[in-house]
């Protein structure tokens, strides 16, 4: 694969995080986001003083966004001042890493890696642990990649199960690096007899599935590196792409209607196949008790709902789950994570996978924001993926083994 994100930013380009004190400020905001829609990226929305957001500002445009912003009074700061130097980084280290894996025919969980590289160690993986871990495959995507799950069992015939989902918004390369390590994790534990994995996968089946947008994967990663959607063409629209984060079965309405946008729901519920073939999985199935979604960077496990502020009807027990979950990363490393629903804790989403799936009957469901909380977003330096995937673990350690110890 051909790694030419350089030709999209050069030296100037910088990232202003952009603090919001009141409503107010937010609408000013949007409106700065509706003028410049096509040439600023807004990483996040502004949707709540408590959350700043991170903005991608081109050279052209750095005068006029200051102007804007002080103007109304909103309270900014330059997060990134070089955001091509990063990027180069980002590129220079893959690349480096690529030759390495191939002169020493060694997959390093530390680095990122083509889709193709990911899509390989999966099936290392399946190879090596036949009598645990299955490569199976849903279905295509838009662009004809296959979308495929590794599914960890032994031997249970549509017994109750986990669903593990990694890489949704292309962007956060974080999530797919997390999720290829996470399923290395789960065999190699396995079979040395760790105990916690072992009675997890003796009552439970375990599908995990690393890159859930395999097309905006590819594109973001030889085109732009910040891009969110999938790559599906919306017939009577130039732009291109849902989020496929919002094009789930539940308050879709609700959604943003413009194809322009990054946030974009999609025509209909499900239009997009790499959502529809997940849901119908999980749906054909039957017996999901669990499904958790991953994400970057805030530092967040949620719980629905993420499109009202009304508490779900297990909001009391997913609360105190989700705490005593992240407890052992604040207590050993320092590192706090936030817990609560999506909507109190983050913003309004519509159209989300984990409601669709709390309201398709799974009842322990979780999102997890992984680092970071601010310094680089989505551009987490390659030195940073084992540490978090080994924290995120033994928060999810500790929501598997009450799902398998609450089984309903």
């Amino acid at each position: 694969m051909n790694l030419c994100l350089s030709v999209y930013f050069d030296f100037r380009h910088q990232v202003f995080q952009i603090k919001v004190q009141d409503g107010n400020q937010i609408d000013k905001l949007k409106e700065l986001s509706d003028m410049q829609n096509s040439t600023l990226k807004f990483w996040n929305l502004p949707v709540a003083p408590e959350h700043p957001v991170n903005v991608v500002v081109p050279p052209a445009s750095l005068e006029l966004v200051k102007s804007f912003l002080e103007s109304h009074g909103l309270e900014y700061s330059v997060l990134i001042k070089n955001l091509q130097a990063l990027l180069d980084k980002e590129i220079k280290e893959m690349k480096f890493n690529r030759r390495k894996e191939k002169r020493d025919a060694n997959f390093n969980y530390g680095a990122y890696h083509s889709l193709d590289e990911l899509y390989g160690e999966m099936s290392n993986i399946a190879s090596e642990y036949p009598n645990l871990v299955s490569l199976l495959k849903m279905a295509n995507s838009f662009e004809k990649r296959p979308l495929y799950v590794l599914k960890f069992s032994t031997g249970n015939v549509d017994g109750p199960a986990i669903w593990l989902n990694h890489g949704i918004h292309s962007q956060e390369w974080i999530t797919q690096a997390t999720g290829i390590w996470i399923a290395r994790k789960i065999a190699s534990d396995f079979y040395g007899n760790k105990p916690t994995i072992t009675s997890i996968l003796n009552k439970m089946d375990i599908f995990l599935m690393p890159v859930a947008n395999p097309d905006g994967y590819v594109y973001s990663q030889t085109k732009d590196r910040f891009w969110r959607k999938n790559r599906s063409q919306i017939p009577g629209h130039i732009c291109v792409g849902v989020d496929l984060s919002r094009n789930w079965d539940v308050a879709f309405s609700m959604g943003n209607q413009d194809p322009c946008s990054s946030f974009y729901h999609g025509p209909n519920p499900h239009s997009e196949v790499e959502v529809k073939s997940v849901a119908n999985f999980i749906k054909n199935h039957g017996n999901f008790k669990s499904f958790i979604d991953f994400h970057n960077s805030a530092q967040l496990l949620m719980y629905p709902y993420s499109y009202t502020r009304n508490k779900c009807p297990d909001f009391d027990e997913l609360d105190k789950l989700g705490k005593d979950a992240t407890k052992p990363l604040n207590s050993l490393f320092g590192t706090k994570y936030k817990v609560g629903s999506v909507y109190e804790t983050l913003y309004f989403i519509s159209g989300s996978s984990t409601d669709w799936a709390y309201k398709n009957g799974v009842k322990y469901v979780f999102t997890f924001e992984l680092q970071d909380t601010d310094k680089y977003g989505f551009l987490l330096p390659a030195e940073q993926i084992l540490p978090i995937a080994e924290k995120t673990w033994m928060a999810l350690e500790v929501i598997m083994m009450y799902v398998k110890d609450h089984l309903y």
